[in-house]
């Protein structure tokens, strides 16, 4: 019976069955005051205690709704009164809503916690007639949950930082929110599927998608495996005993990863320049060129470009990370191996090989992940060109990302960028997350 009075309480009035049943005072009074705070929000965020007075006649929630109902209230509607000294703006109401709801999620988690805390100590005195005081409560909860207390801070500014605008593209992905519907000069509205629909069965849409999705993946998979697999072959070749200077040349070639990367790009796209760049001069004047070579202009030559850049500025981080595992194997699995009779090559295959990609697995797929979204890799060398009629809004270079870069900033078609968005987390999440399962590095957390 205790139980069941404690939670009948607390359901109502948050912390009263701890209060009043459970003698837990100060337990029941943070509860309490976590209700208190919730209705307050709502009462003094908007017009409602005027209301009851009888001095707003024509209540509306559009103008004299709190925090919460005003907030769910600009999500579903985005706008009513287009223009005005009090008219709508459908982009700030849908963000004031996201902001509202995920408030509003905070406190019904409180809220749980109290109906749940309640069950427990209810049980707690049914069974042993006696329960913990608020003090010796709040040490155990001190002691069990330290973790999750350092953390709440920066959980909670990881939920508005983070998590809202992820929540915020999602939902533009729904929304006819392009340049012919630009807040506040016309109102938003709620438009399903049709952006993916758009995506994938109106032809252009379709096609420059195809492009440059397999585009984004060939430079994915190259770009990562040749900055991984020749830092490993420059980390195999430092770590050789016959190789005399190693803080030498372990210095020099560090300098493309020390240098930053957005300065790299730039003095490169000066350097590859088709006409008056200082690469295609000096191979002029030697006589190895007899015109300039189209670098940046020339699709096919723009991607290699592109991918030999990427080389440059991306293996040194592989190749000081694969000089420490190298650094750190165990030298008796050779001495075994050689016993046995295996080559050099066999030794590479079977130890070398292994050892290096277990160790490095995590960074290689992150790396996979952070060259799928490689913005700057792309933007700044080529901004996405040259340019190519047959594609919607992208050029022959442009990867997922600065495709989407250009459709918002440029073409102001956030819907499309957003279903562009959603599509790209999801594949880079569900990629990562099944290569990551599969690495022997994850199975031993």
């Amino acid at each position: 019976m205790k139980r069941k009075k404690m939670i009948g309480l607390s359901l109502f009035f948050w912390g009263s069955g701890q209060f009043l049943i459970a003698k837990q005072r100060l337990k029941g009074f943070i509860f309490f005051c976590m209700q208190l705070l919730l209705v307050g929000l709502e009462l003094f965020s908007g017009y409602w205690i005027e209301y009851a007075q009888g001095l707003v006649p024509d209540f509306s929630i559009r103008l004299h709704g709190g925090f919460f109902t005003k907030g769910i209230w600009g999500i579903i509607t985005l706008g009513e009164k287009l223009g005005g000294k009090y008219g709508d703006h459908s982009t700030m109401l849908l963000i004031k809503g996201v902001i509202a709801v995920i408030v509003l999620i905070l406190f019904i988690l409180v809220y749980l916690w109290n109906i749940k805390d309640a069950s427990e100590t209810g049980l707690q005195i049914e069974q042993t007639g006696t329960c913990m005081s608020s003090k010796e409560y709040f040490k155990q909860f001190y002691n069990k949950r330290f973790a999750y207390i350092v953390l709440a801070p920066i959980g909670i500014a990881f939920v508005f930082v983070v998590i809202m605008p992820i929540v915020f593209s999602v939902l533009t992905a729904f929304l006819n929110y392009n340049r012919d519907h630009l807040p506040p000069g016309k109102l938003l509205d709620w438009v399903g599927l049709a952006n993916f629909k758009k995506l994938f069965t109106i032809p252009i849409w379709s096609h420059t998608f195809m492009k440059v999705f397999v585009w984004t993946v060939i430079w994915t998979l190259l770009g990562t495996l040749s900055t991984y697999f020749f830092g490993m072959f420059q980390a195999m070749i430092l770590n050789h005993p016959l190789v005399r200077f190693k803080a030498v040349f372990r210095t020099i070639l560090i300098l493309p990863f020390a240098i930053p990367q957005m300065i790299s790009l730039l003095v490169f796209r000066n350097l590859l320049n088709g006409q008056f760049g200082p690469i295609n001069q000096i191979l002029l004047k030697i006589g190895f060129i007899s015109e300039n070579i189209p670098f940046l202009t020339d699709p096919t030559i723009a991607k290699v470009t592109v991918l030999i850049v990427n080389l440059w500025m991306g293996f040194p981080m592989f190749m000081i990370m694969m000089l420490g595992v190298l650094a750190n194997l165990d030298q008796s699995l050779y001495e075994a191996a050689s016993i046995d009779g295996a080559g050099k090559t066999q030794c590479f295959k079977t130890i070398t090989l292994p050892l290096i990609f277990q160790a490095t697995s995590p960074n290689l797929i992150m790396s996979t992940a952070a060259n799928f979204n490689a913005f700057g890799a792309i933007y700044f060398l080529t901004q996405g060109g040259p340019n190519n009629p047959d594609m919607q809004f992208a050029g022959s270079t442009d990867i997922l990302i600065s495709w989407i870069y250009k459709l918002t900033l440029d073409q102001q078609m956030y819907d499309i960028a957003a279903v562009m968005s959603v599509l790209l987390f999801f594949i880079v999440g569900a990629v990562s997350l099944w290569n990551f399962r599969r690495t022997v590095s994850f199975k031993e957390l």
